[in-house]
């Protein structure tokens, strides 16, 4: 087998490769590329599990990046459990053609408790009076150690968060580059999520995001560098395209105002009963899952949800077994947003009863994806001092919420999860071993067949 090495920059296109981004736009020009027809929904956890299964998610059961557990009746995002995806994964196939190969993976998701040898991801430490601290989980536990010492704290307010910034993914690139180091593995799985940050911000605005694909060209020269001079077979890739938005669509207030959707009451606030509605929505990108409670109404909610601003499909039934979606985890109903839309989870109708985590970062309390996390109120000119002063008060152990994030859907510019109308907009496949890429734009089903041949040479 053959040491290789796939480098996920999340978001890469072929619109993004050009004057900013000097080495990748070389890297493809001394190599081959293609583009991936991009899975549905495109959003992280559904590409990855495609790509490293080679199953749609209707087969391995990843509908998103969360969804509705109905026998707990809660709405989860951003599980952890690799017992998740219900497919093979491309180490365990690999490991039957070879007892000797073995896997790194840093930083794909539903990374824990999976069969890889070596293995990273975020996981913070939550404690008992309320604190975040920034750390990660590693299999073997050990490897957690030895790169906390090299490396220090994983940046997890630099991974997720108003504070995102390229300090994330250089740790990832140094963690990946330390364990190669130590243990040599011989398929390396390296996630680079630097541009997935202001592309959602500020869409495909150059003026801005020109920084952000210098600094990511930078760390994926280091990377492709370190691992040419072992002789590796380098692969570049990405999960999504992201594209300009600029209409949010609140699915569950218009479910709300329809009387399919319940909420309860908490300390004045309001939170989404799921368990208690009648039809709710699942909001993830430019993709929702609307689950009914109530199955007979599945033809009115349909109708209903075809009549709302921005929504370009509204698929069930059949629809939804031709898009590769039919799961038990999937919605009875899927909702795709239009080109230049993208679902809010939002469910309230007043934002002085909006729930407290709704000005906070918080990705798992909230009932949907939420990308307003990664901006602050651009009016506020004191937040920093804010920031800074419930900080402070946190460190000399008072309870205090970092409630700075606002509830202002329309500052996102960017979103995914639909399949773009331009190729130019497709997630991107690049290899320094041109004869093991194909011409024609592939399917996401068939990265796992090309990514293997990479490693059986």
């Amino acid at each position: 087998m053959h040491k290789t090495v796939v480098i996920n920059v999340v978001g890469l296109t072929q619109r993004l490769i050009g004057k900013h981004t000097p080495f990748i736009k070389s890297f493809l020009e001394a190599g081959k590329a293609t583009t991936i027809h991009p899975v549905l929904p495109a959003v992280t956890c559904s590409a990855q599990s495609t790509y490293l299964t080679g199953k749609w998610p209707s087969e391995h059961g990843i509908v998103g990046n969360g969804w509705y557990f109905k026998d707990e009746c809660e709405i989860k995002f951003w599980r952890q459990s690799n017992k998740l995806v219900d497919s093979e994964k491309i180490w365990d196939s690999l490991k039957k053609d070879d007892e000797n190969f073995t896997c790194a993976n840093h930083f794909w998701w539903y990374n824990m408790y999976s069969t890889v040898d070596y293995s990273l991801t975020p996981r913070p430490n939550y404690l008992a009076d309320g604190r975040k601290i920034p750390d990660f989980y590693s299999h073997p536990a050990g490897l957690r150690d030895t790169l906390k010492k090299e490396l220090g704290d994983f940046p997890l307010f630099q991974f997720w968060g108003p504070k995102t910034s390229i300090k994330s993914s250089k740790w990832i690139a140094d963690a990946a580059i330390k364990t190669d180091e130590l243990h040599d593995p011989t398929l390396t799985l390296i996630y680079l999520p630097h541009l997935d940050y202001n592309l959602q911000r500020h869409g495909l605005n150059f003026d801005i995001i020109s920084k952000d694909l210098e600094e990511i060209d930078m760390e994926v020269q280091r990377l492709v560098e370190y691992y040419d001079a072992k002789e590796t077979n380098i692969v570049l890739l990405s999960e999504y395209g992201i594209t300009d938005v600029s209409h949010p669509i609140h699915l569950n207030r218009e479910l709300r105002k329809s009387g399919y959707l319940n909420i309860r009451k908490e300390r004045g606030l309001e939170l989404l009963d799921a368990g208690a509605s009648r039809a709710f929505a699942v909001a993830d990108h430019q993709i929702a899952h609307v689950y009914l409670n109530d199955t007979s109404l599945k033809a009115d909610v349909k109708e209903l949800l075809k009549q709302v601003k921005g929504v370009e499909k509204v698929l069930s039934d059949d629809e939804i077994v031709a898009a590769n979606l039919k799961h038990d985890r999937c919605g009875d109903i899927v909702v795709i947003a239009n080109k230049k839309s993208w679902f809010t989870y939002y469910f309230w109708l007043d934002d002085a009863v909006a729930p407290d985590y709704a000005r906070m970062v918080d990705i798992h309390k909230k009932p949907g994806y939420d990308p307003v996390e990664m901006l602050t109120d651009p009016n506020d000119k004191l937040v920093m001092l804010k920031v800074i002063w419930k900080l402070l008060k946190k460190k000399l152990g008072f309870r205090t919420v970092l409630d700075i994030i606002p509830i202002d859907a329309t500052l996102v510019k960017g979103s995914h999860g639909r399949v773009p109308e331009d190729k130019e907009d497709f997630p991107i496949l690049i290899s320094n071993q041109k004869n093991l890429i194909p011409t024609e734009t592939v399917l996401a089903t068939d990265v796992f067949d090309i990514l293997g041949k990479h490693v059986r040479g």
